[in-house]
Parts: C-alpha cells; structure tokens; sequence
C-alpha cells in the first residue's frame, strides 16, 4: 500500500507540470515581429523597447496623439523608415512562379489554338477549287486554238513544220501538266484559293503567248506552203 500511495503522490505532483508543457505558448510580440518581416502588417511589440533599443530595423518613430485625458506619445513604425525592410517569404515567390508559369501556358494554349484555326480554315480552303471554274471556258477556248491551229502547220506544211510543232506541242504539254497540278486537292496537294488565282492568272499569261505563237507558225503555214 506505500508503494501504491507513493506512485499516486508522485501522480498528483507532477500532473499540473506535464499538463502545462502540453499547452502551446503563443509569443504574440515574436509573431508581429515575423509578420512584420514576411508579408503582414509593420508593426513591432512591445513598441517603447523598438524605438529605444531597435530603431534602425524597425523603423519606430514617435509621435503625439491626442485623445483627450489619453492623449501623450506614441509609437508607430514605417517600413520606409527601416535599413532593412521587409522580405517575400519563399512561399510567396514560389507562388508567383507558380502564376507566371501558370499565365505562359495560357498564352501558348491560345496561341496553339489559333494556328490550329487557322490551318483549320486553310485546310477547308484547299479542299475544294473554288477559282477555276473562272479560268475554264478561257483554257478551253485557248486549247482549241492551238489544237486547231498545230493541227493546220502540219497539214499544210506538209509535215515540213514538224520540228517548230513539236515544240509548241511540248510547252503546251507542260503548262497543261502544271495546270492539273494546281487543281489538285486534299494532303500534300492543295493551294489556298487565292494561291490558286495568282496560278491560274501566270498559266493564262503562258496560254495566251503560245497562242500567239501558233498564229504565227499558221501564217507562215500558210504564205510558204
């Protein structure tokens, strides 16, 4: 029973001990000083001991204040005062990093996506030849020119013009060749449509000078032979 009477005083002694270390202790001038040096409000406590002892960091000037029968000095501290003013605490950076990055990928997203409309509306653009259909009749009238017209060199020469015919025939060939070109669609093929007008103006410019070439050959067809 001594034993057991010992244990318990001992209990009762060191009770109030072990439950005062449990309690957290909240230093409320240390936390000032830490909000002051992070990102809160500038203030120092306990003020009288700032402005005597730590004037230089923390910026502590002294002032008069009126409130009646209260009314005496005060303190109060500006950070525009201190020789060491405030630091951004890492969490603070590592979150505007974090922002910045955030707002760069945005800016790309965006960017990516308009590209994206863009060949979207080139794509659809080339899909279908919207242009040539203008040009058509006029080819085909020209074709028929210099068919008809080779044609003629050859029979009234006698086949004596085949060389000057040939050729004629062979550049007639080609540009006929880049014009089905320029009518191609879909992948690795299609032209914009406004390409395709610029084409189609250049191939018509050619059309018309071989044209002119075979009225040529034709009259000299027709005064020699």
């Amino acid at each position: 029973m001594k034993v057991k009477e010992a244990i318990l005083l001992l209990c009762v002694v060191f009770a109030p001990v072990v439950a005062e270390a449990q309690v957290p202790v909240r230093d409320n001038e240390k936390k000032k000083q830490w909000q002051s040096m992070e990102n809160g409000p500038w203030d120092f406590a306990p003020d009288w001991y700032y402005y005597f002892l730590h004037k230089g960091y923390s910026g502590a000037e002294m002032y008069w204040k009126w409130a009646g029968f209260k009314s005496g000095f005060r303190v109060r501290f500006k950070e525009s005062k201190s020789n060491i003013k405030r630091i951004m605490p890492t969490r603070v950076i590592s979150e505007e990093t974090q922002r910045q990055k955030l707002e760069k990928v945005e800016e790309e997203r965006k960017y990516v996506e308009e590209l994206y409309k863009e060949e979207l509306v080139r794509e659809a653009d080339r899909a279908v030849d919207l242009v040539y259909p203008a040009y058509k009749d006029e080819f085909n009238r020209m074709q028929d020119c210099i068919t008809d017209g080779l044609l003629y060199c050859m029979t009234k020469s006698g086949g004596k013009l085949k060389p000057q015919v040939d050729e004629l025939g062979r550049q007639n060939e080609i540009l006929c060749e880049g014009i089905a070109y320029i009518r191609k669609t879909g992948v690795g093929y299609g032209l914009e449509n406004a390409k395709r007008q610029q084409a189609y103006e250049e191939a018509k410019g050619k059309m018309e000078a071989l044209v002119k070439q075979t009225a040529n050959l034709c009259a000299v067809a027709a005064t020699h032979y």
